[in-house]
C-alpha cells in the first residue's frame, strides 16, 4: 500500500518545493497538500495569536489522517507552536518543518542569527531555539533581523526585488554571527543563488524538515 504524506501550507509558494524534495527524498511517498492562505493575514492583523488559529489547522490535521496519511509536515514556521498542543489528538505524528533545523543550529553554533521577512515568523523560531539551547544546557546568542519591506515586495509580485533585498540583509546577518537560520521555509530559494562556501553560513528547513520527515515514516 503506498506510504501518503500530508503537507499542510498557509502559502503556495512552499508547494512545488516541498513535492519536489519528497519525491527526491521519499520517492513511491504519496504527497497530500492542504494549502489556507488566509492564516498568515490573519496572523499579522491580529499579532500573531495563533490560538485563533488552532481549532482549524487541527481539522485539516484530522481530515489528513481521515484521508490515509501516515505523516503530517506542517510547512509554517508562524503556527509551528501548534504542532506540539494537536499532536496529542492524533494517531500519526506530525512534524514542524525548522524543528530539525533548529537541533542543528544549537548543536552547532555559539552564535545564532534568525532572519524573517515576518514578524510572526520571527517569536516562534526565536523561542524554539532558547527551548532547544536550554534542553542541551547550552549558552546559545541569538540576534535576529526581520526584512520587512522584502516580504511587502513578495507579496507585490516583486521576486527579484524581495530576493536582492533579502541577500542583502542575510549577508549582513551571516557577517556577525556563527550560523544564520532562515525562519521561513519560502526564503530558502534566495540562499540556493549563493555560492557554496557561502550557503555553508546558512541553515533552510525545508530539506531537514523533509529528512525528518523519512526518518519518522521509515522507523
Amino acid at each position: 500500500m503506498t506510504k501518503k504524506l500530508a503537507i499542510i501550507h498557509t502559502t503556495p509558494v512552499t508547494v512545488e518545493s516541498l513535492k519536489a524534495l519528497a519525491d527526491e527524498l521519499l520517492p513511491g511517498v504519496e504527497v497530500m497538500n492542504w494549502v489556507d492562505d488566509s492564516i498568515l493575514p490573519q496572523l499579522v492583523t491580529n499579532g500573531g495569536q495563533i490560538n485563533e488559529i488552532e481549532e482549524r489547522f487541527l481539522q485539516y490535521a484530522q481530515i489528513a489522517e481521515k484521508a490515509g496519511a501516515s505523516c503530517i509536515l506542517s510547512a509554517c514556521s508562524s503556527i509551528g507552536e501548534l504542532v506540539a498542543r494537536v499532536q496529542p489528538k492524533l494517531h500519526i505524528p506530525i512534524i514542524r518543518i525548522d524543528d530539525a533545523m533548529a537541533d542543528l543550529a544549537v548543536n552547532s553554533a555559539e552564535k545564532v542569527g534568525v532572519a524573517a521577512t515576518l514578524e510572526t515568523t520571527l517569536q516562534p523560531t526565536k523561542r524554539m531555539l532558547i527551548s532547544k539551547a536550554e534542553q542541551v544546557g547550552k549558552a546559545v546568542h541569538i540576534e535576529t533581523v526581520v526584512a520587512k519591506s522584502a516580504y511587502q515586495k513578495l507579496i507585490a509580485g516583486d521576486k527579484d526585488g524581495h530576493d536582492e533585498e533579502l541577500a542583502s540583509v542575510l549577508r549582513n546577518l551571516a557577517s556577525t554571527t556563527d550560523v544564520v537560520v532562515l525562519a521561513q521555509a519560502s526564503m530558502a530559494r534566495v540562499i540556493s543563488q549563493f555560492a557554496p562556501e557561502e550557503q555553508m553560513h546558512f541553515l533552510t528547513s525545508p530539506r531537514l524538515g523533509m529528512l525528518r520527515v523519512k526518518q519518522v515514516m521509515e522507523q
